[in-house]
């Protein structure tokens, strides 16, 4: 019985200091065992390295930037459905999922392009702003957390936290600061490059375990992966990780998944106490950079996604193994000229 074969467009093709999910969702759908894949990458900049890294990005096609909208976004997806017929559509970054939720019913109804997301209730409930009123909800630590839109604000939060204070990004980034000096030089940063409120959260001390998972919308979790950080870099990104066998972890994991119906992937980021306590810093509705660990661990959490969405009947995974690690690394990959030229004139390659 031969294998179906899907078109699946991907977003996030960066590999920055702070990684897009794109190379390690295509290398997941690579090492597919169910179907074999065409893969569309969508970029954003033309120095994404994803784009020139034929082995894995069939074709490459450039999209507007989400502040440019839904209606423009829907356009462009005209287009390149019109060529390449695609199935399926993983968005990757926080910036772009407002969007692609609010035409998600328009891309499947009138083109036929399927994507596993959570709905605009799900999205908005886990936002950063709306994180410590989520927390109490569903019976889970978070530390108390304001919005702020000045550096006059921060006085009074400190008086009242103490420091150290974590500032934070309504999108990304966050920085720890120890004095006032460096929670105003923090909320400047943070706040010329995502916009405001600025989030001025309490710290909590203890070592950050994440869990990257995927929920079926019915309250069960299609599979969950725990993962303490080894190696984080100046923006706090993992650069090297190893899977966990925490019990407690998962069953706050499928609790959540459970209370919440989650649709699609998540992953969750934690500060684990010297208590064994566990803080919920983070929700992220979609894959992590690191997400390919979990295939490493046994579980092909991208592939099983797929076959859910596209109408096949899945399992939960039952088991994963401890102790596989992940080291990221980079690479000079040398380029054509003439392949940057056609990205950023045509918009395609």
């Amino acid at each position: 019985m031969s294998k179906p074969k899907y078109t699946i467009a991907v977003t996030g093709l960066n590999a920055i200091d702070s990684p897009g999910p794109g190379l390690a969702v295509i290398r997941a759908l690579r090492d597919a065992d169910s179907f074999d894949v065409r893969i569309i990458g969508l970029s954003y900049e033309a120095l994404e390295p994803g784009i020139y890294m034929h082995e894995y990005v069939d074709k490459t096609y450039q999209v507007p930037y989400p502040t440019a909208g839904q209606e423009v976004l829907f356009e462009r997806f005209k287009y390149i459905n019109s060529v390449e017929n695609i199935d399926f559509l993983f968005p990757n970054f926080d910036a772009e999922l407002f969007n692609y939720i609010s035409i998600q019913e328009k891309l499947e109804n009138e083109l036929g392009i399927k994507m596993s997301l959570p709905t605009q209730k799900q999205f908005e409930a886990r936002h950063k702003v709306n994180l410590y009123e989520y927390g109490k909800e569903h019976s889970i630590k978070v530390p108390f957390a304001k919005m702020v839109f000045s550096t006059a604000e921060i006085p009074a939060i400190a008086r009242e936290m103490g420091y150290p204070l974590v500032i934070k990004g309504k999108f990304y980034d966050a920085k720890i600061a120890h004095t006032a000096e460096q929670a105003q030089s923090h909320f400047n940063k943070i706040s010329a490059e995502w916009g405001l409120p600025v989030l001025v959260q309490e710290f909590v001390h203890g070592s950050e375990v994440n869990v990257c998972g995927i929920g079926n919308g019915d309250g069960v979790t299609l599979g969950a992966v725990p993962m303490r950080k080894l190696y984080i870099t100046y923006k706090g990104k993992a650069w090297a990780g190893i899977t966990l066998d925490d019990e407690k972890l998962l069953k706050i994991t499928n609790d959540l998944v459970k209370n919440t119906k989650w649709n699609g992937p998540f992953e969750l980021e934690f500060m684990k106490t010297n208590e064994d306590e566990y803080y919920l810093i983070e929700i992220n509705p979609r894959f992590p950079a690191w997400c390919y660990l979990t295939v490493g661990a046994g579980q092909n959490q991208i592939e099983k996604l797929v076959n859910h969405e596209m109408g096949m009947k899945v399992s939960p995974f039952e088991n994963y193994e401890v102790g596989k690690m992940f080291i990221r690394y980079s690479h000079d990959m040398i380029v054509d000229i003439k392949e940057f030229e056609k990205i950023s004139t045509i918009g395609e390659l």
